[in-house]
């Protein structure tokens, strides 16, 4: 059962008469009045046994309740920096329900750490500091070899959640009899089952209820020497391996990724970045046919829903993965991040959007409700009607990204249409129809969107997936408009009922059509008359030139989408065929998923923490 949705309330900034920041909510301080870094160095490293328990080992995992102001993660950073020894990756998990904002972070960590050895890891992390919405954040520094994975939430709903593999706990936050959520024994049962072998933990909090409850989780504690004025803290080693410890990690090796679209070039982008040598198979190059090629311009848009249901937070938590992941690609590469108007369908939603809107409460520059004035201002086009306008909407020209995506990957590029997978050794071959072996590697992806279900059912590896066996393939088209037709066209992305998007150079894209039972993808009369119809009705009056546009005349793209029912991806590993992992099912949302699955297979493949709760990767695994 899913826990009912909660508005995440950030932190408000106070000071106690010692000037010592103080929540006003719990009326708590954040840290010992000693200091933050002696009490990280002395409670959570040293009680950890830190640095000395990660050495020799090729990557390590902290998890943490209570994020603060971040300076146990930045005493960490520094410890790994400075230790020769350290890891080769450092990855941090770390809960908080009242994040600052990243205003008040940048102004608290000058205050905290301005003249000292923590300044310019604090001011990188500032620069990084995600928008406050609920859900995980991952950050990345060090060229990824420190992660910072940040769950914005009640701990123990983020806590029961997370796929991860423990190997020390700092659990800090406000003092048991302050915030008693925060020390729970269900929390920290939670915690317990993702603990790693010899997983160990520490706190500077010392009574002998948390004691107890400690024990019943499954950790054997001990009182040790507190720290600024305290007498004692807790630390302790888990008794057994968690029931629920994510996997242990491969060695980066070989995979072959069967498509070269969004789905398969977001693959190769995030395997590549751990390390790991890739080769893309694709049949469209081996007909001269590349995925998207001439697909001018697409939007990346997330969703809201007054619930915040499984689709809204896969959206969220994608359109933030890709923004991330692909705003340093060089040139028209990267998103063209312009923001969209997303247009009420009928004038009587307006009521019921702003009520979605107060009960998600969603930080005002992400997403707000914007009248057909605001929004004709925003757009620089006489809109049709108000709606929704989110601040990170992105403009990306498909064709750009994937061969992006593609060379900063360096995978191998290998033209084939790869017809079924078979198992060999201790991996699997890749053939072609006639049989041939195109490539073969220990991990296979196949990503070739509804490619997929023939390789699937060729291979006998259909049966067991039922949902799969379901998905379909939709054509859709979408028209090149000059952008001369509408006054130079809008100045962010307008989306509604069909979509009307920005010059980028050679005009403005509109679309986009459905089509079921198609015999092939095409660009067509018909379809124009479609999507030029849906750009009319963004828009509030009459523009003389493309009124006078003639479907059919004019240059557009015609593709094809798989979907799945519940219009949900397909993505993770075959449970009846280790080695073989799906990633396809991606409908009209290839932009949404792109970044966020590759890194949710590339994180599982390297035993690090997924980037995605486990109830929405269980909704979308292979089945």
């Amino acid at each position: 059962m899913s826990a009912p949705y909660v508005p995440l309330m950030p932190a408000e900034v106070g000071f106690n008469a010692d000037g010592k920041l103080y929540s006003p909510l719990y009326g708590d301080v954040y840290h010992c009045p000693a200091g933050a870094a002696g009490q990280a160095e002395h409670v959570f490293l040293h009680g950890n046994g830190l640095p000395g328990r990660w050495r020799g080992r090729k990557r390590f995992t902290v998890c943490e309740t209570g994020f603060g102001m971040g300076l146990n993660f930045l005493t960490l950073w520094k410890a790994w920096r400075d230790d020769p020894q350290r890891p080769a990756a450092l990855h941090v998990v770390s809960m908080e329900a009242h994040p600052f904002t990243q205003e008040d972070l940048s102004a608290l960590l000058a205050r905290e750490a301005a003249a000292g050895p923590l300044a310019e890891l604090g001011q990188r992390l500032a620069a990084q500091w995600p928008t406050l919405l609920p859900g995980l954040h991952r950050l990345e520094f060090e060229n990824g070899a420190v992660t910072l994975t940040l769950g914005f939430g009640d701990a123990q709903v983020l806590a029961a959640r997370l796929n991860a593999r423990i190997d020390a706990f700092f659990l800090d936050g406000f003092a048991p009899e302050r915030n008693p959520r925060m020390w729970a024994p269900q929390l920290l049962q939670n915690l317990a089952a993702r603990a790693a072998p010899d997983a160990t933990m520490a706190t500077w909090a010392c009574t002998g209820e948390l004691r107890q409850a400690l024990q019943d989780a499954g950790f054997d504690v001990r009182r040790e020497a507190g720290y600024g004025g305290k007498w004692h803290m807790t630390v302790g080693t888990v008794r057994a391996e968690g029931r629920m410890a994510a996997v242990p990690g491969l060695d980066a090796a070989h995979a072959v990724v069967v498509g070269a679209g969004l789905a398969g070039a977001g693959i190769a982008q995030a395997l590549a970045g751990r390390g790991w040598r890739v080769t893309v198979v694709d049949a469209g190059r081996a007909l001269g046919a590349l995925a998207h090629a001439g697909h001018l311009a697409a939007a990346l848009t997330p969703v809201v829903a007054r619930d915040d249901n499984a689709r809204a937070r896969l959206s969220r938590a994608g359109s933030q993965r890709a923004l991330a992941r692909w705003q340093g690609l060089p040139g028209d590469a990267a998103p063209r991040v312009c923001g969209t108007v997303q247009v009420e369908r009928d004038a009587g939603k307006s009521a019921a959007l702003a009520s979605t809107l107060e009960t998600l409460a969603f930080p005002p520059d992400w997403v707000r409700q914007v009248d057909r004035d605001e929004a004709s201002a925003l757009a620089g086009l006489p809109l049709a009607r108000g709606g929704v306008f989110f601040s990170e909407g992105m403009l990306v020209q498909p064709n750009r990204l994937i061969d992006a995506l593609l060379e900063t990957s360096g995978a191998t590029l290998l033209p084939g249409k790869a017809a079924r997978v078979e198992p060999v050794g201790l991996g699997w071959r890749v053939l072609d129809e006639q049989g041939a072996e195109l490539a073969q590697a220990q991990i296979v992806i196949l990503a070739n969107a509804a490619g997929a279900r023939g390789m699937l059912a060729d291979s006998g590896l259909l049966d067991p997936l039922p949902r799969v066996a379901q998905m379909h393939a939709l054509t859709g088209e979408v028209t090149l408009v000059p952008a001369a037709a509408l006054s130079g066209g809008p100045r962010c992305i307008v989306g509604g009922e069909g979509y009307l998007l920005p010059d980028v150079g050679p005009g403005c894209v509109v679309g986009s059509t459905y089509v079921h039972d198609a015999a092939e993808a095409r660009v067509s009369a018909d379809g124009q008359r479609v999507t030029l119809a849906k750009a009319a009705g963004l828009l509030s009056g009459h523009f003389r030139d493309f009124d006078a546009l003639v479907p059919g005349s004019l240059p557009g793209w015609a593709g094809w989408r798989a979907v799945l029912p519940g219009r949900l991806p397909a993505v993770g590993e075959l449970p009846h065929a280790r080695g073989v992992w799906l990633a396809v099912g991606y409908a009209s949302r290839g932009l949404s998923w792109s970044a966020l699955m590759g890194d949710l297979i590339a994180a599982r493949l390297a035993g690090e923490p997924s980037p995605l709760e486990t109830d929405l990767a269980q909704l979308i695994s292979p089945r």
